[in-house]
């Protein structure tokens, strides 16, 4: 390694987010070297590595942003890692973050992985509201807390290398429900004389509405007083949920994005939940 400068170090993956990690990193005066594993113009200023192992020895600090864990596996293969710290910002499972962590340490390294909540253009924006979410070596992640700040707001979430993924995929999978409702919702206006520019507005603001909710939920789980504070009871949104099918076969939109969700919800009426919240649900999908 011949550089062990804090203001140096090496990212491999120039992909759109890869490429936009560098160039935060570059705005900032690190000195970054970088390789790709297909030919890809670097940010100007970067070092251009011809390979992953001249790369990596070239700086201890070795932030990883690839497709996905093979490819992280494919790239590190055969490399010496001993004394480097590899922060493995690729989306990946839990199980593959914990299972890198220990393959990276078996071979002299350590190793933190990060789940990045934002998009290429929001990193090294601080008004953006961008964060990323880290786990792993506690040491690592002081050491390199400079470094990582330049990026995005750093949320550390502990010790077990898959947390970081495990807060990551969570919030997705959280904002994949919410977009699936945000397009059954377009749906149902589709064929009408309104405009969907116009009916944003009220969707955006009844969703951010809503999404306090999730508090609730949070205390109901730690408490394990699923009917604490109910207002609108499971047995109540289940006799709504009609309506909402009917509205829907009215409309001529197929309700496939609700049912799931309502079935599991009729499943816990049935099984003497009516007089709680919602909060059972999650209790059934763990069965």
């Amino acid at each position: 390694m011949s550089d062990h400068s804090k203001k140096s170090l090496t990212v491999l993956g120039l992909g759109d987010m890869g490429s936009a990690l560098v160039r935060s990193w570059l705005a900032d005066g690190y000195a970054v070297t970088v390789w790709n594993r297909s030919a890809r113009p670097a940010p100007d200023g970067a070092t251009v590595a011809a390979t992953a192992a001249e790369a990596i020895s070239a700086n201890s600090l070795i932030v990883v942003c690839l497709l996905d864990d093979a490819s992280v596996r494919a790239t590190l293969d055969g490399i010496d890692l001993t004394g480097h710290d590899i922060v493995n910002l690729t989306t990946s499972t839990p199980a593959e973050a914990r299972e890198l962590s220990d393959w990276i340490a078996s071979r002299g390294g350590r190793f933190l992985d990060g789940g990045i909540m934002a998009v290429p253009s929001m990193i090294g924006v601080v008004e953006s509201g961008a964060y990323v979410f880290y786990s792993g070596s506690a040491h690592l992640h002081e050491t390199n807390a400079d470094a990582l700040a330049v990026l995005a707001r750093v949320e550390y979430v502990g010790t077990d290398a898959g947390f970081a993924a495990l807060y990551d995929i969570a919030l997705l999978s959280a904002m994949w429900g919410m977009f699936a409702g945000a397009a059954h919702g377009f749906a149902l206006i589709r064929a009408e004389d309104i405009s969907p520019v116009d009916f944003a507005p009220f969707m955006v603001g009844y969703q951010q509405a809503m999404a306090g909710y999730a508090y609730g939920t949070a205390a109901q789980l730690a408490s394990g007083d699923y009917a604490e504070g109910v207002e609108s009871n499971l047995a109540m949104m289940v006799t709504t949920n009609g309506t909402l099918l009917r509205t829907a076969a009215e409309q001529g939109v197929s309700p496939e994005l609700l049912t799931p969700f309502m079935a599991l919800m009729e499943r816990r009426v049935a099984e003497g939940g009516g007089h709680e919240s919602n909060t059972g649900v999650v209790d059934l999908l763990r069965r």
